[in-house]
């Protein structure tokens, strides 16, 4: 947490008390919003039928039975697209991440953090631009057309509190009154009322972008949390299959009862036997390792489950790194990015390998860049606009916005000034990407352009 700034610290905070919700809530200074899902409910369920350790939220009409029944009907339908939200806590500095040295104020702007062209990779869609050494990774994809890079995102009116401005990003919209995640919102419209691993925090506590109004969404915490029960007793499995056999005898009974017995049963059957591969699909692309943080695993996990045929729909989790970075920006900005972009190409690989690369699609965001010119203590204090990833083979590959330059690219207060709204690129990740309508799930979507983000 070093360099971080005290509003940074304080959100940080809040929002781990806000995920215990009702568990008794720090106050909030006037004009704050409260972040989205606060007042979810939260259930503790094992999903005896994945083995799954998971915390439900709004889930208070969901059992254990249903539970498990809806994951099964889920995991037995069709594969839908996956989108995952990956996030750069602090507001990362999108002119290191891709950092201007053709630009003739970058050197005079920041004299100390200017980073060399030659310690770069130039990024093919704009000359003035690098790509960090760290993000070597991203830069590989982007060469394969895997990458659409927005490097300069944002919102109009920009805040730069982090609390307020998360909070935006997180409830898809420029409005404090909102309690719902904007994938929330989207689930509440096409998700399911017994499905909770539709929307899955891959977190301690709940991302707020899932918070819900109408369906059940889900946290898993650690990368041992992973482990499917998958029997290793023959005398198991042999009465598992047995139960099975049953239950397709009893299918289609006249007895109403006896019918949905025999169903849950079959689709219970039907999903160990899609699990039972797993103990054995580990990915042959390695994963960096790392004893500070989990993110790999995470993403390794992710892969796993996917593969394992489990209903996920939207998932979000936060990347590794603390972006907050007001001083020492070097040390703690290439850490966190090699981690990231390394976890990245390994998790697109793994995809790949799988055959599951065409069903997801990665979006990877922060609250906010920094400000372009240095301060004091070798570091960047909060911007406007910053920068944002779609990464998956379905992609464009092609740069939304643009670059808007050193000389008149920065507003009054020397910011960053956006060429791409934030509220637009969910608009069309909604209905490009996931097949639903804006206009249900971002409030005035019609007045926000949308870019094409897919082949």
């Amino acid at each position: 947490m070093a360099g971080c700034c005290n509003d940074f610290s304080r959100t940080e905070l809040f929002r781990r008390a806000a995920a215990e919700a009702g568990s008794g809530l720090p106050g909030i200074e006037p004009g704050m919003p409260t972040p989205a899902g606060t007042g979810l409910s939260r259930r503790s369920f094992i999903a005896r039928s994945a083995g799954l350790a998971l915390a439900v939220y709004g889930a208070e009409r969901l059992s254990s039975a249903l539970l498990d029944d809806g994951i099964a009907q889920a995991a037995a339908g069709p594969s839908g697209p996956v989108l995952v939200s990956i996030f750069l806590e602090g507001g990362a500095d999108s002119m290191s991440i891709l950092f201007p040295a053709g630009d003739s104020r970058y050197q005079a702007l920041r004299p100390k953090l200017a980073l060399p062209a030659s310690t770069g990779i130039r990024f093919a869609e704009d000359d003035r631009l690098f790509w960090h050494p760290a993000t070597a990774p991203l830069a590989t994809l982007h060469a394969e057309g895997k990458v659409t890079v927005l490097p300069a995102i944002g919102y109009d009116h920009p805040d730069k509190s982090h609390f307020t401005s998360r909070h935006f990003w997180e409830v898809g919209a420029t409005d404090s009154s909102l309690l719902t995640g904007w994938l929330g919102r989207y689930l509440d419209v096409a998700g399911a009322a017994d499905n909770p691993l539709q929307g899955l925090s891959l977190d301690p506590r709940l991302q707020p972008a899932l918070a819900s109004a109408r369906v059940p969404v889900a946290s898993l915490d650690g990368p041992d949390r992973y482990g499917f029960a998958i029997p290793k007793l023959n005398l198991e499995s042999r009465l598992v299959e047995a139960v099975g056999q049953l239950g397709e005898a009893h299918a289609k009974s006249s007895d109403p009862a006896l019918r949905q017995a025999g169903s849950t049963a079959v689709q219970v059957q039907r999903l160990r036997t899609q699990l039972a591969p797993f103990s054995g699909s580990a990915s042959t692309n390695p994963y960096p390792r790392s004893s500070k943080d989990d993110f790999p695993l995470r993403l390794q996990g992710l892969a796993q489950m996917l593969a394992a045929g489990l209903p996920l729909h939207c998932v979000a989790m936060r990347a590794p790194g603390m972006y907050d970075t007001h001083s020492g920006q070097p040390g703690a900005l290439d850490q966190g990015l090699k981690l990231t972009a390394d976890s990245l190409l390994a998790f697109q690989r793994d995809l790949e390998h799988r055959g599951l690369a065409d069903r997801v699609l990665v979006h990877v965001w922060s609250e906010f860049g920094r400000r372009a010119k240095e301060n004091g203590s070798l570091g960047t204090d909060h911007g406007a606009a910053g920068i944002g990833f779609l990464i998956g083979t379905r992609v464009r590959g092609r740069m939304i916005g643009e670059f808007p330059g050193l000389a008149s690219g920065l507003d009054e207060q020397g910011n960053l000034r956006a060429t791409a709204d934030f509220r637009g690129v969910y608009s069309a990740l909604i209905e490009q990407w996931l097949g639903a309508d804006a206009a249900r799930v971002i409030p005035n979507a019609g007045s926000f352009a949308r870019p094409a983000l897919l082949r």
